[in-house]
């Protein structure tokens, strides 16, 4: 990835996003020459020189501290997410080469699929960052079911999204499962930017996908650890499913996510059915095909 090319771009859009107003500066009137704030009143907010600020907003975050960070992100007001990511964008930046981390084989624990296993009235799967599903108990393969008909393993939650056709109907809000996947994948390059599976994917979708191109240029960043999620599934119907999203703290860039309705709900009672559905239906896990 380029770090500095991504620095440049992501400080750019957000503070395209801050208009004077909402960052409580006055407004004197006249036509601004850019979106949102200028450079030099971030740096302002920030307690920095234009100077400086520019050298940042230009891709340079070498030697940049976390109290100045930290300022930035307060002048931008940056949420959570994006406070973490411009913080992995510096750390990136003042990483040497040697002492980047090699990638290591992600390997599920016995324990972790006994986990799963015994989850049975409750989808589940483990996802690593560049979204593979690496185990998933049958009611999950049974929800899923549809991104399991290619033979390519491990299957991919961000290669379904953009590349099959059936995805649409899938996902009823496909635009809003679409934001959050490429979200997702931005969060994890930003956290991992010398993974060369997750660079390798990024670019084949964005090759392949003019809906991923779109959204991969507006730098948007999320952490996705609980809400809502709606689902078309073509035995079942719709379910809208509550999930917790829960990183795996043994297993560093592996996370855990599990489904489940209310009971007495239309949802809770398409779950039932869909297990029902599961049982007769041939399904396999991954690490099967």
């Amino acid at each position: 990835m380029d770090n500095q090319g991504d620095v440049r771009e992501f400080l750019a859009t957000r503070r395209a996003k801050i208009t004077p107003e909402r960052a409580g500066l006055p407004n004197f009137g006249g036509t601004r020459r850019v979106a949102g704030l200028r450079r030099a009143e971030v740096a302002m907010l920030a307690g920095v020189s234009p100077d400086y600020y520019t050298r940042l907003e230009r891709g340079n975050l070498s030697g940049v501290s976390d109290s100045v960070l930290d300022a930035i992100a307060r002048a931008l007001q940056l949420d959570d997410a994006e406070r973490s990511h411009l913080h992995d964008l510096a750390r990136a930046a003042n990483t040497s080469p040697r002492a980047r981390r090699r990638p290591v084989k992600q390997q599920i624990r016995p324990g972790v699929q006994s986990l799963l296993d015994a989850m049975t009235d409750a989808p589940a799967f483990v996802r690593n960052g560049r979204l593979d599903i690496l185990a998933i108990n049958p009611l999950g393969q049974a929800l899923y079911s549809p991104a399991f008909v290619s033979h390519v393993r491990p299957a991919n939650l961000a290669r379904y999204c953009f590349l099959n056709p059936t995805a649409e109907e899938f996902y009823p809000d496909w635009g809003d499962a679409a934001d959050t996947t490429v979200n997702l994948l931005r969060t994890e390059a930003g956290r991992d930017p010398y993974n060369k599976d997750l660079t390798d994917l990024i670019g084949e979708l964005a090759t392949r996908s003019d809906d991923f191109r779109t959204r991969w240029a507006a730098h948007n960043v999320r952490l996705h650890h609980t809400g809502v999620k709606h689902f078309h599934h073509p035995a079942i119907g719709r379910l809208d499913l509550a999930f917790e999203a829960m990183p795996l703290p043994a297993d560093p860039g592996l996370t855990l996510t599990a489904y489940s309705a209310e009971a007495g709900t239309a949802t809770h009672d398409a779950l039932r059915l869909l297990a029902s559905w599961a049982v007769t239906t041939v399904a396999t896990t991954p690490a099967d095909q």
